[in-house]
C-alpha cells in the first residue's frame, strides 16, 4: 500500500476511533446522571471513586506502535 492509501487509512481510523469515544462517553454519562437522578449513588461517590481507580489503572505510552498492516499493537 502507498503512503497516501495509508495515511487516509490512518485518517478514516482516527475519524471511527473519535466517533466510539464519543458514543461512549454519551452512554457512560448517560447512566450515571441517571443513578445520580434515581438517588442511587451521588456524584460525590463517583467523584471518589475516580480518584480511588485513577492511579491504580494503567496509563498507556502513546503512541502505541503497531504492526506493518496496522492489526495488533507491538510489545
Amino acid at each position: 500500500m502507498n503512503l497516501h492509501f495509508s495515511e487516509v487509512d490512518l485518517i478514516g481510523k482516527l475519524a471511527d476511533l473519535k466517533e466510539e469515544h464519543y458514543r461512549q462517553t454519551l452512554v457512560l454519562s448517560s447512566i450515571i446522571e441517571l443513578l445520580i437522578d434515581k438517588g442511587v449513588i451521588t456524584r460525590e461517590e463517583i467523584e471518589a471513586m475516580a480518584r480511588k481507580l485513577d492511579p491504580v489503572i494503567p496509563n498507556p505510552d502513546y503512541p502505541i506502535p503497531w504492526d506493518d498492516q496496522n492489526k495488533y499493537p507491538l510489545k
